[in-house]
């Protein structure tokens, strides 16, 4: 198990893309019984706001009716592990959910989530929040086993595997950083990328349309949509916003 362990993680670190990659951590997490997963990561949160959802990363191989209710929807604000990991680091049984639930202590709109997650057969689990380095920033996934466990066979798991668990979780965390996340809509074309790449190098508006052979009116078109893609105002914030998905100075897979 410890060697098949090892090979994983060789493969994990290795991955060129993050559809690859959660592939691969989708197929570990279903082996040790959590068969779905819903991963979710922003660089953009104030002390009253995750920021803008289309700057999330959210990862998951749950139904596309559960992401569209809890994702879409807004149903993960106010969902009570999502709290949690907003609080914590490290892991948490869902049994902490439970207890909640069983203490009268959840408000109505965390019921509504809980009443929801049920209607899917998401009642039993784990979540993990990972380290933060900067107060804007946080990640945590959601484990849910298989519908037809309970949470005591949950963790009974974790009680054997917990520790493999969280070592794969969180290198699987801290390569999606590495990575060129997709956006939806927020995908730079070659063209554009390669103007904030040299801008972000400190290139003139004139060394840019030298060096890529158009006019300076073509390149400030690139970057006016550059930032329009980015939903951003300056060609600086389109840089940062790049720089921080991994769309900029990429080494193509």
């Amino acid at each position: 198990m410890k060697e098949d362990l090892r090979e994983y993680l060789i493969a994990l670190t290795n991955a060129a893309t993050v559809e690859d990659l959660w592939a691969m951590h989708c197929q570990r997490m279903d082996g040790y019984g959590f068969d779905r997963l819903i991963y979710g990561f922003t660089r953009f949160m104030t002390a009253t706001s995750f920021g803008d959802p289309n700057d999330f990363v959210v990862l998951s191989n749950h139904t596309a009716a559960y992401r569209k209710g809890f994702v879409e929807d807004g149903l993960y604000k106010h969902a009570p592990m999502v709290r949690w990991a907003l609080e914590n680091e490290g892991h948490c049984s869902w049994r902490a959910l439970a207890e909640q639930i069983n203490k009268g202590t959840l408000d109505e709109l965390a019921q509504k989530v809980v009443a929801f997650n049920l209607t899917h057969k998401v009642h039993a689990g784990y979540t993990i929040s990972f380290k933060s380095v900067s107060h804007r920033t946080k990640g945590a996934i959601s484990l849910t086993t298989r519908a037809e466990m309970n949470q005591d066979q949950a963790d009974a798991i974790w009680a054997e595997h917990g520790p493999d668990i969280v070592l794969c979780n969180n290198l699987a965390h801290l390569k999606i950083l590495t990575l060129p996340v997709p956006l939806p809509n927020q995908n730079l074309t070659p063209r554009q990328r390669e103007a904030l790449e040299w801008v972000g190098d400190g290139k003139t508006m004139q060394d840019i349309a030298q060096i890529m052979g158009l006019t300076q009116a073509t390149i400030e078109k690139h970057l006016r949509l550059a930032r329009e893609t980015l939903n951003v105002e300056t060609t600086a914030q389109a840089v940062a916003k790049a720089a921080f998905h991994n769309q900029m100075f990429i080494i193509e897979a």
